[in-house]
């Protein structure tokens, strides 16, 4: 299977030589779970499409700095593109940015939290009633985060998967074939350290030294992977069938 991953934002520039990029986290992450999946990138930030929704099997969008209300003219590209990729049974999966935008773009509302920043590991408690993708994920999921934008109103049809009481849109899902997380599940504890403490002046000091503490907690990205990979692969079963 052949995964699109659309990047509309960069690692920070002082970190890229030793972490490289979103995508190539992504890749790390879901290419664990299984070597056989390929994957193309494509720089939607500048303005850098797909010719077709048809060049990959799925959609994955990473995350990015900017605001999906800042209305950029590649953000408005990109969400036709999602909803023609969501509309077409593709299997679409947005992570932090690509999950507020797929929001957007089927209907939701984002905005700047006034709950300010939510760093460091967070748990979300998992419903899997409405994802069977999610069968064997346990029922807290602990994530790297690192956002301040949230989705506030879920589009028409939409379920909430993952909750917490800092982020109650955790985790979206919109029938069989489009689903969305908040939080990193592709930051793993050495860079999502390193990306504190190159923003420290941007956080209130008693949310970085919280953040800083939750790093000691083990997280569940490596098991999470695994339903992303069920959820982007199950679904391709399903059209070819």
């Amino acid at each position: 299977m052949k995964i699109g991953i659309l990047e509309p934002g960069f690692a920070p520039e002082e970190l890229r030589d030793e972490f490289k990029s979103y995508p190539k986290m992504l890749e790390k992450l879901l290419g664990d779970v299984d070597p056989g999946l390929e994957f193309e990138t494509w720089t939607v930030l500048e303005d850098e499409f797909p010719d077709s929704i048809a060049d990959a099997d799925g959609w994955v969008v990473m995350g990015s700095k900017h605001g999906v209300y800042e209305n950029a003219p590649w953000m408005i590209r990109l969400q036709d593109f999602l909803r023609e990729a969501v509309g077409a049974g593709q299997p679409v999966f947005g992570i932090c940015f690509g999950h507020q935008i797929l929001a957007t773009a089927l209907g939701g509302k984002v905005v700047k939290s006034d709950k300010g920043w939510g760093v460091g590991v967070h748990a979300y408690d998992v419903d899997a009633s409405n994802a069977d993708w999610l069968a064997d994920s346990p029922s807290t999921l602990r994530i790297n985060a690192f956002h301040q934008d949230q989705v506030v109103e879920i589009p028409e049809g939409a379920t909430v998967w993952a909750s917490s009481d800092f982020c109650p849109y955790a985790g979206l899902q919109y029938g069989a074939n489009a689903a969305s997380i908040q939080p990193h599940p592709e930051f793993m504890r050495p860079y999502e350290q390193a990306l504190l403490e190159s923003r420290h002046d941007l956080i209130p000091e008693d949310v970085h030294k919280a953040a800083m503490k939750s790093l000691e907690t083990p997280i569940s990205s490596p098991d999470f992977a695994k339903s992303i990979v069920k959820f982007m692969t199950r679904q391709r079963v399903r059209n070819a069938a």
